[in-house]
């Protein structure tokens, strides 16, 4: 599904959505469930992208519904990598993950990606600007591109309304919670969560105005 001009939700992800953005360096917001690999390569080409042409992928978290098919992906493209430097160790299997989604790594098997490189606090990758918003993992990033929130797990769309994720998920649910309010007095014009449909707002507003 075209969102902008040149940002493409992929349907083909359903369950934990990833996106794409065009440009001279196209890249790759998370990665999706590794069920969904043959279904994301395809919407890929169909939209028209060589994969040569991806020169980045950015991850927002570690869990493994959005890294799952990192490495294939890395391999297909030659992409660089990026996450926060907090989650880096759960995504390499360095560190167990928080509570029970540490006995998922028995359901979902992915292999670990070749390099990863860490986001840098207040950088900017190819106009896509790195938020830190810890809680749901300890280094939990949303991402911005002209305008859209790429808000990964931070908040999920919930018949219509933005709120943020459920705390049973969550590493930290203070840390979440402050992290939401950050979120919440950025000025945006759509809210794309990796679970539930993108959500338009009034730029003029800010996306606290649809949190509940």
């Amino acid at each position: 599904m075209r969102l902008s001009e040149n940002v493409y939700m992929l349907e083909s992800a359903k369950g934990s959505y990833a996106y794409l953005i065009k440009g001279e360096e196209c890249m790759l917001i998370d990665t999706g469930m590794p069920f969904r690999r043959n279904g994301i390569i395809k919407e890929i080409e169909m939209i028209g992208v060589p994969f040569q042409d991806i020169r980045h992928i950015l991850i927002t978290h570690h869990d493994f519904d959005h890294i799952g098919n990192l490495y294939v992906l890395q391999q297909m493209t030659g992409a660089q990598v990026w996450a926060s430097r907090e989650d880096i160790p759960y995504i390499r299997g360095e560190l167990d993950r928080h509570s029970f989604k540490k006995y998922l790594k028995y359901v979902f098997k992915t292999k670990i990606p070749d390099t990863i490189s860490p986001y840098v606090p207040e950088e900017t990758i190819n106009g896509v600007e790195v938020i830190p918003t810890p809680g749901h993992t300890p280094g939990h990033v949303c991402l911005l591109y002209d305008g859209i929130l790429f808000a990964g797990d931070l908040l999920e769309n919930k018949n219509g309304t933005l709120r943020p994720y459920p705390r049973a998920w969550n590493w930290n649910q203070e840390m979440m919670q402050e992290s939401a309010k950050k979120a919440a007095g950025l000025p945006v014009r759509m809210v794309c969560p990796a679970h539930g449909e993108p959500v338009s707002v009034d730029p003029a507003k800010n996306s606290g105005s649809q949190l509940r």
